[in-house]
């Protein structure tokens, strides 16, 4: 398994042409309208504005696996797979650094749909339910500046004005 960068990262970068499991591409331009390479199929519950990028934690992927979920990164949807922040820590208006450019803000919890049951024992998509399980859901960020992304990008954590580099 190759090392991890010491400090918070991207992981890994998934686009899909619409729906589930998004696949992994090396860097991806990321605007308002979402990252570059990437659609949704359903606009009604995916993609737009407000949900234009869509994050999940390395970590708790790998916790899910260890419970028997065959669940990957970009299975469930996300476009960026993060690691090394504190997960619990990233709920809406919460801001992120990504590489030099990009800047995200969170702007809601997902809710997790039955085309990511085959990911799931049971198909049980609950499991990244925000309601049913606080702190395991993916969240969705809108964009304040747009830039490109690429897997060992450092996550900056912003509150207010200061910034947290190791979250």
């Amino acid at each position: 398994m190759p090392r991890r960068p010491p400090y918070p990262h991207v992981h890994q970068i998934n686009v899909s042409d619409g729906g589930v499991p998004k696949l992994p591409v090396w860097e991806a331009t990321v605007s308002k309208e979402g990252l570059s390479g990437d659609r949704q199929r359903n606009l009604k519950f995916h993609g737009g504005p407000d949900r234009a990028v869509c994050l999940y934690s390395l970590e708790l992927i790998e916790q899910l696996q260890d419970e028997g979920h065959s669940i990957d990164a970009g299975s469930s949807g996300e476009n960026l797979t993060l690691s090394g922040l504190k997960w619990e820590l990233v709920r809406p208006g919460l801001q992120l650094a990504i590489g030099p450019d990009v800047k995200l803000e969170v702007t809601s919890y997902t809710t997790p749909c039955s085309h990511n049951g085959r990911w799931f024992r049971d198909e049980d998509f609950s499991r990244i339910s925000e309601k049913l399980n606080p702190g395991w859901s993916r969240v969705y960020a809108k964009v304040l500046h747009g830039g490109v992304v690429r897997p060992g990008d450092m996550v900056k954590i912003h509150f207010g004005l200061d910034t947290k580099e190791n979250s």
